[in-house]
This record gives C-alpha cells, structure tokens and sequence, in this order.
C-alpha cells in the first residue's frame, strides 16, 4: 500500500540535502568537477523545455536562421545571471528567495513570491501543453487526454521519495541526452546549410525588426532566462558545500566557486547547442523566403517525415519533447519547494507541492485545448515564454543587489564589470518587455 509523507522529503527539498554531495578535499581534480557536476544540469532543464520548443519552431520556420543569434545572445545573458545566483548561494549558505524574505519589507517580499510562483506556474503550463502534444503524437489521444495524463506526473514524484541528490541528477542527465541524441539526428537527416547557419549568429537589430520577430524574439528570451531557475541555482549548489568546511581565508568557498562555474557555463552550453538545434531544424526542414510552411509545433511532427526522408524523424521529434517535459517536471518541484519555503517558510511534502503547481496548470492548459482547438498549443506555448520574459527583471533586481553587497558577499562580492553587465542586462531585458507590452496596448 502507498503511504504518502506527510513532511517534506529528499531529494526535491533542498535543504534536506543541503552538504550531502561528499567532495574530499584530497581528491583530484577531475574527480571534484565530476561531483561539482549536476546543479547546472538541473539548471539547464528549464532551459530546453517545451516553451523553447514553440518558440524556437516559430521563429526557425517563419525567420529561417535570422533568430538564433537571439538564442545564443540569451544563453550567453543566462549564464551570467546564473553564475550570479550559483556564487551567492556558495558565499552566504542562503537561496535568493531567502535572501528576498530577510532584505526586503513584508510587502515587497510577498510580491516578488507571487511573480515566482507565476513564473513557475507559466512553466508549468508549458510542461502540461508540451508533454500532452507528445502523448498526442506517439499514442494518437486527444489533447484533452493527453492534458489529463500529465497529471500522473506526480506518481513519478511520488516514486523518489527518499532517494539520493545525485540520483535524481543522474535521471536528467539521461532525459538531457535522449533530448539531444534525438535532435542532432534529426538536423542530420534534414542536412541544414552551414553558411546559412553562421549567418544567422551574426546580431542585427534589423533581424528583430519587424513586431512579430521581436515578440518571438522577447519570446526566446523568457524560454531561455527562467526566472525561478534563478532562486532554484542559489540553492541546490548548496548540496556541494558544507559550512563547517569553510576556510578562514575563504580558499574552499573560491574553490566551490570555482568549480561550480565549470558546471554551470558547460550545463548552459549544452542546452545553447540543444535550443540551437530546434531552430536551425525548423528554419532547414520549413523556412521558404516569403513565409515558411510551419508554424505551430505540433504541425512540425507530421511534416518532418516527409521532409526528412523517414517516419524515425517524427518519432524523435515526439520522443524527445516528451523527455523535456518530463525533465523539467523535476527541477519545477524542486524550484517551487525552494520558493515556497525561502518566502514563506513552509515546508510541505513535495507530492503537494507538485499537485498544487500541476493543479494551477492544467485548468488554463484544459480550457485552451478545450475552447480554442488542437492548433492553439503553439500559440499557448509562446505566450507562456512572454509571461516568463515579463517576471524575469523582477528575479534579477534583487540578484544583482544582493551580490553587489560587500557586507554579504564580502571578497565574493561584484567587479565591477559584473556589476555594468549585469545592470545593462536588466535594462535591456525590462526595456524589451516595456515595449512589448506597450505595442500590446496601443500598437
């Protein structure tokens, strides 16, 4: 008989596990960044989920390769901002969301939680839409099934209870290579053109011209830069650090930082070259100058076949969107108990909190299968990477300012240069989400 836990439970509550990871300090090298290695892949989940599926199919298909600058741009932005996060959490032995809750008013505190909770819910629903397309795909349910099936996922939840931190990252990292086993076949079978590729990495505010690119542009951004990811890096780098091992002259932290910026900036690569992959296949199997073929992600499983040669290329497809949903389920409930307990001090079993999310969810993902037709999941994916892109200069304020404290993060503090780049990030960021939202209202 199952018995569910009444108490939080490891490995998705992460400060169950926090110092568990076991680094000995006479270890060699490159045995340190192989247990360093696996926050970052956490990390990068949410970085190559369903949403960045959509938007990535549109902009390839309706742009060719004129956006995947946009998409290296912001996976260079998030790998700044989360080497931000990852080293506040090794410095201070604190998350962000803590941080928020200590730093600022009760009011300012509880807002900045209610934008994180939606940021995870906007996720969330693009897990929903992206998993039930896939069980559209590969066993031919409707979508409104195929929406009620997702609701299982707490099952899988439920099936780790108690086990290790590092099993858990092993699970992804599996999820993370079908993901791209399954898409460099694919861009192998439909053979792009590399000169037009590199192109396309060349920036050009004339390529975001036109409103329709710099919505799917801004969309890319919030697909790329999540900005729950930036409270979950604070804390789940914590599993490597243990306090009392901490040197007087701060050389063990430098070290974990170190070391903690290998697993990042490689993690984020793999998903840069993954998200890179989706474009480059849309813009190679449907772009035509003019206008492509292909503008919604479920219309892109039934025409790969024909374009690729072989029905193994729509099944990958299927395959591989099932594994991001999936994966990006786990770092959903480790983020949310992260949030919910660093804002609120709450700490409930993860089985609740994975309903809770899932359940807020599925109601906006059931009325848009529902009402608006099997066609709408494209146009909902993207809407929920503009939701993300909109709450995410309100994780990154208190980011930057609270790793640009001295009294914090004493000779961990900012350079200076960190600092400019990463205000001129935040102003880039917030200014583009402005004027989305201004074209919104009187475009």
């Amino acid at each position: 008989m199952l018995k569910l836990p009444t108490n939080a439970t490891a490995p998705f509550c992460p400060s169950e596990v926090s110092g568990t990871v076991n680094v000995p300090e006479n270890d060699p090298l490159w045995k340190k960044i192989l247990r360093y290695a696996g926050p970052g892949l956490l990390v990068s989940v949410g970085y190559m989920d369903p949403g960045n599926w959509a938007t990535a199919i549109q902009g390839g298909s309706r742009f060719g390769y004129d956006l995947l600058f946009v998409v290296v741009l912001s996976s260079l932005a998030a790998i700044v901002l989360q080497c931000l996060s990852m080293r506040l959490g090794i410095v201070t032995g604190k998350d962000l969301a803590v941080h928020c809750r200590e730093q600022y008013s009760p009011v300012h505190a509880k807002g900045l939680w209610a934008f994180a909770e939606l940021s995870i819910i906007a996720c969330d629903l693009a897990e929903v839409l992206g998993c039930a397309l896939a069980f559209h795909l590969l066993l031919g349910v409707s979508l409104p099934v195929g929406v009620a099936l997702t609701a299982l996922d707490t099952i899988i939840v439920l099936s780790l209870k108690g086990k290790g931190f590092r099993q858990l990252e092993a699970i992804v990292l599996g999820l993370i290579a079908t993901i791209a086993i399954c898409l460099f076949t694919e861009l192998f079978l439909v053979d792009p053109d590399p000169r037009a590729v590199l192109a396309g990495l060349v920036p050009s505010l004339e390529k975001v011209g036109q409103r329709d690119a710099l919505y799917l542009a801004i969309g890319i951004l919030g697909a790329t830069v999540m900005p729950h990811n930036l409270y979950l890096h604070s804390s789940v780098v914590q599993t490597r650090v243990l306090r009392h091992d901490i040197n007087e002259d701060g050389a063990s932290l430098a070290e974990a930082i170190r070391l903690s910026r290998i697993d990042t900036v490689v993690s984020l690569f793999l998903a840069l070259f993954i998200n890179g992959a989706i474009l480059v296949l849309a813009a190679a199997a449907f772009y035509k100058p003019g206008g492509g073929n292909v503008m919604d992600i479920d219309q892109a499983y039934y025409l790969l076949a024909p374009v690729a040669g072989t029905a193994a290329a729509a099944i990958l497809f299927g395959l591989a969107l099932l594994a991001s949903g999936q994966s990006s389920t786990f770092t959903g409930t480790i983020a949310g108990q992260v949030i919910m307990e660093g804002f609120l001090k709450l700490r409930i079993p993860c089985w609740q909190r994975r309903l809770i999310t899932r359940g807020l969810a599925l109601g906006p993902a059931m009325v848009g299968v529902l009402t608006l037709g099997d066609h709408a999941i494209g146009k909902m994916l993207v809407g929920s990477q503009v939701v993300l892109s909109l709450q995410l200069p309100f994780a990154m304020y208190p980011l930057i300012r609270l790793t640009g404290r001295g009294d914090l993060m004493g000779q961990f503090v900012n350079k200076w240069w960190t600092t400019g780049l990463s205000w001129f990030l935040f102003v880039v960021i917030a200014s583009a989400n402005l004027w989305m939202v201004w074209q919104a209202l009187f475009g």
